[in-house]
């Protein structure tokens, strides 16, 4: 290994030297692009990573056995975070393993308390395809946080409200992309790079280097990823779905599969707030867990395969009832159906606190996008929620935060899942403040304090670097006509055939829909039974055309 060698690290320790040597020759196909470091002493690897870190190498990945003394192989993993707080960490166990009950509940409680990334199989066979789709795995994702230019690059002030709302749509709708702060060296360089001057907007760097500057929504999609914004043949849709969020997206993937004609319009792009969900780990069959935007893009992208037809960036203003379906009004436009799925999702309640609103997307912001995390390194965080979408943005942040702050105001987030909660309350860093609530903030260009009160209406003001509100469900349902029966809070009330509203053959699924559980995977399985519901409304209107 040379001075000059800047190829990022894969690292691996396993005390057992059948082991090792096996992990050293899998581990050999990476080399043109990593260096490979392997040993069997956990003391002498942490060393090792200590002067790593000192020298300002990149490590991707690191792999540590057990061992039956001194250094077990997760306390080093424990520690690899403090100095490589990137690298991806496996816990290596033999075949078997898993059926030992000490190593079982290592691997649980290293799980909750993100010591580690997953546990990984000892190579055992040459080569060892199911080892290598777990390395592929952590490198793609390795990759994904720590690349500078990806697809896209977004160049503008760190704290400019558009600048976070591009990345914020590109984050939601699982776009990769870089940000470079509009002073930094690197974006005068890519700029200049590609002809274009630099100014306080903001700018999106496409990979041809040809430059959007200060681009709509509209613009981003079409010309940044390539989303059509407009429908080539409007015609007649067996069912329109509005809103793309896990439950919309299950619906068009059912419905498409099964021959329908499917449309899905959304106002803004897929996912819906779970593209809010930094890591889901209770959804079933991904067993190290997914994020809700790799939920999303998953979805998108098998209904696309379907056949789906997608219109993003448009918003349902209008319905009324046909003779023969339906007709949608998306904005100056009309489009036909036969049947209607409402599943516009909740939006997040706003606090109401004047000052904290116009710094909204300067420190304030409603909803938690992964990729916002790395600009807080260091930085004071509070999260105003209680429920899962609090505690996934709670934990993601503190990899990166010096503190994070959970401000509940009831006693205690008793809507969050009980995983959940163990992780949260297991990092050092996070702070769950009970009955507390956000009353006023300040800040120049950017937050900069906010005033807390408590149970016994006693303030303090704090300093804060950022502020994420996850609270609420406001059901985005204002544009549906009187028809469409709704309960006191706005949320469309079903009956009858399930899913079905109070007029017939439109129906409501997922978060918007009454009563509904708001769990990603109820929202899903609603998308996918409301379907056949779809089908046997089609067969009602093909009967009464005979008759």
């Amino acid at each position: 290994m040379t001075a000059s060698d800047e190829r990022p690290l894969i690292f691996a320790v396993d005390p057992d030297p059948d082991a090792i040597r096996r992990i050293t020759g899998e581990l050999q196909r990476y080399s043109a692009d990593y260096r490979v470091v392997c040993g069997p002493s956990p003391e002498a690897a942490l060393t090792q990573l200590e002067h790593m870190r000192d020298a300002g190498d990149r490590v991707a990945i690191v792999f540590a056995a057990r061992g039956e003394r001194g250094l077990r192989g997760e306390e080093l993993l424990a520690r690899v975070y403090d100095l490589h707080p990137y690298a991806k960490r496996g816990l290596l166990i033999p075949w078997g393993g898993w059926a030992d009950e000490e190593t079982a509940d290592v691997i649980r409680q290293a799980m909750t308390l993100g010591h580690i990334d997953y546990y990984v199989l000892t190579p055992w066979t040459t080569p060892d395809e199911l080892f290598h789709r777990l390395v592929s795995e952590f490198l793609q994702e390795w990759r994904r946080a720590t690349e500078g230019r990806l697809e896209l690059t977004v160049v503008a002030e760190p704290w400019s409200s558009r600048g976070y709302e591009i990345r914020n749509l590109l984050a939601r709708t699982g776009v990769p992309h870089a940000f470079y702060s509009s002073d930094s060296d690197e974006a005068r360089e890519l700029l200049k790079t590609c002809g274009f001057q630099a100014s306080n907007r903001p700018a999106v760097v496409l990979p041809d280097d040809t430059v959007l500057d200060d681009p709509s929504d509209e613009d981003l999609a079409e010309h940044g990823y390539k989303v059509s914004t407009q429908i080539d043949d409007p015609g007649e849709f067996d069912v329109v779905i509005v809103g793309a969020g896990p439950a919309g997206l299950a619906a068009a993937v059912y419905a498409s599969s099964e021959g329908l004609r499917a449309l899905v319009v959304d106002h803004a792009s897929i996912g819906g707030q779970a593209t809010s969900s930094a890591r889901i780990r209770n959804y079933l069959g991904f067993q190290r867990g997914l994020t809700g935007r790799e939920l999303a893009t998953r979805a998108y992208q098998q209904a696309w395969i379907f056949g789906t037809e997608f219109l993003l960036m448009r918003s349902v203003s209008a319905m009324r009832v046909t003779d023969t379906g339906h007709v949608i009004t998306i904005d100056d436009s009309e489009i036909e159906a036969k049947s209607l799925i409402l599943a516009m999702g909740v939006a997040y309640r706003r606090l109401g606190v004047p000052s904290l609103e116009q710094l909204e997307g300067a420190g304030v912001f409603y909803g938690s996008s992964p990729s916002d995390a790395q600009q807080f390194t260091g930085g004071n965080v509070f999260i105003v929620g209680a429920a899962n979408s609090a505690g996934q943005a709670a934990s993601h942040l503190s990899r990166y935060a010096a503190s994070v702050t959970l401000l509940c105001r009831g006693d205690a987030p008793r809507a969050m899942s009980q995983y959940l909660l163990d992780e949260v309350r297991a990092k050092e860093n996070i702070e769950i403040r009970p009955s507390t609530q956000v009353v006023d903030g300040s800040g120049g260009t950017r937050l900069e304090r906010l005033v807390l009160r408590d149970a016994s209406g006693t303030t303090e003001t704090v300093s804060a670097d950022a502020l994420f509100i996850l609270i609420g469900a406001e059901p985005n349902t204002g544009w549906l006509p009187p028809e469409v029966a709704r309960d006191d809070h706005g949320f469309v009330v079903t009956g009858g055939h399930m899913f079905e509203t109070s007029v017939q053959g439109v129906f409501a699924i997922g978060d918007v829909r009454s009563g509904s559980v708001k769990r990603v995977a109820s929202a899903v399985g609603e998308g996918s039974v409301v379907i056949q519901q779809v089908h046997r409304r089609l067969a009602e209107l093909r009967e009464s055309v005979r008759a």
